[in-house]
C-alpha cells in the first residue's frame, strides 16, 4: 500500500504521477489533480481541460484569457 502525498490515505490502489522532474504519490484523480494541474491565472480554478496559454499564463477558457486582456482568442469557432 502507498499513501497519498495529498491527503494522506493509505491505499491499496495509489498510482504514481511524473511530470518533467516532479513526481507525487495519489490515491484518487481528484488528489493528482490538486497537486499537479495548473490554475487559472485570472479566476484561479484549476485547469483539467487543454486551457489556453497565452504571454506564459495559463488560462481555464477563452473568457478569462479575455477578461486578462489576452485579444483573439474564443472557446468555439
Amino acid at each position: 500500500m502507498a499513501i497519498c502525498d495529498v491527503c494522506g490515505n493509505d491505499y491499496d490502489k495509489a498510482f504514481r504521477l511524473t511530470q518533467g522532474g516532479r513526481s507525487g504519490t495519489f490515491d484518487s484523480f481528484e488528489c493528482a489533480i490538486h497537486a499537479f494541474a495548473p490554475r487559472c491565472a485570472h479566476c484561479e480554478c484549476r485547469i483539467v481541460g487543454h486551457g489556453t496559454e497565452a504571454d506564459g499564463r495559463m488560462y481555464c477558457c477563452a473568457h478569462c484569457a479575455r477578461h486578462a486582456g489576452v485579444e483573439g482568442v474564443a472557446d468555439r469557432v
